[in-house]
């Protein structure tokens, strides 16, 4: 099934179809649509028009969880690892 630029693969439009899906089910699909975006992509313009396609019309649904999760990490990115996160004396 093919997609469209925000969703190539249509990864996140297959999953608002999946009967009984859970949010860990949701975070493997992202992760798969993330990594499957061409390069010239920007990946939170993408995220914040598959928000305004998908959550108003499933708000509680598992993938418009992890959609808005991603996108507000996006917008707060927070330093994980290296010498600058470790503590020093």
């Amino acid at each position: 099934m093919k997609g469209d630029a925000l969703d190539p693969k249509a990864l996140i439009r297959e999953a608002y179809q999946i009967e009984g899906i859970t949010q860990a089910d949701c975070r493997t699909i992202f992760l798969d649509w993330a990594l499957s975006l061409p390069d010239d992509t920007d990946t939170q313009e993408a995220l914040n028009g598959l928000v305004e396609r998908y959550v108003g019309d499933a708000p509680d649904h598992p993938m418009s969880v992890v959609l808005r999760e991603g996108l507000e990490r996006m917008e707060n990115p927070r330093r994980r690892g290296g010498w600058r996160s470790r503590t020093r004396n």
